[in-house]
């Protein structure tokens, strides 16, 4: 696959999720809470040690961990972010510093505009705490991008070095 094709897959996936992000933090507050609870109903509803527990328990089990939810909703999304992030910018011949440098900056940048557009709808708020979550699971991102290549590379070599010691 050409750069250009891979570049323009991964802006596209990106855009994608900053629209996904862009539609969540349209919801009210309300309507992301209920989200957030469904989701945590579910995950209680499949897990073998509290799927049989008492309506009681389960509703208070979900009020307790809805925050936790949402706290590890921001951090995966932003990690995707940090990967496309991160991946794009590793189509371009740049120094390390810059890739990360651009990286992190695009990830914080939209991860402040995220919490700013959650100031205007109703219920909502701009949390810090939220933007340090979301530039953290940016940051996770660009590491696993990182390893990737850098696992990558050594299989590259070792794979130059087989190959050069079969053909002596």
């Amino acid at each position: 696959m050409g750069r250009t094709v891979l570049r323009i897959i991964l802006i596209i996936m990106l855009l994608f999720t900053f629209y996904i992000i862009f539609q969540f933090s349209s919801e009210n507050a309300l309507l992301s809470s209920a989200r957030s609870k469904g989701v945590m109903r579910q995950i209680i509803d499949i897990f073998p040690y509290t799927k049989n527990l008492s309506e009681k328990t389960k509703e208070k089990i979900v009020k307790k961990a809805q925050p936790i939810i949402r706290k590890i909703a921001h951090f995966s999304i932003y990690m995707i972010v940090g990967i496309l992030i991160m991946s794009f910018v590793s189509t371009y011949r740049l120094l390390l510093w810059k890739k990360l440098l651009i990286s992190m900056g695009v990830g914080l940048i939209y991860a402040i505009s995220d919490e700013y557009h959650q100031s205007f709808v109703p219920g909502r708020s701009a949390e810090l705490r939220d933007v340090i979550i979301d530039t953290s699971g940016v940051i996770m991102g660009i590491l696993i991008v990182l390893v990737i290549i850098s696992v990558y590379k050594a299989l590259g070599e070792k794979y130059k070095t087989m190959r050069s010691v079969e053909n002596e």
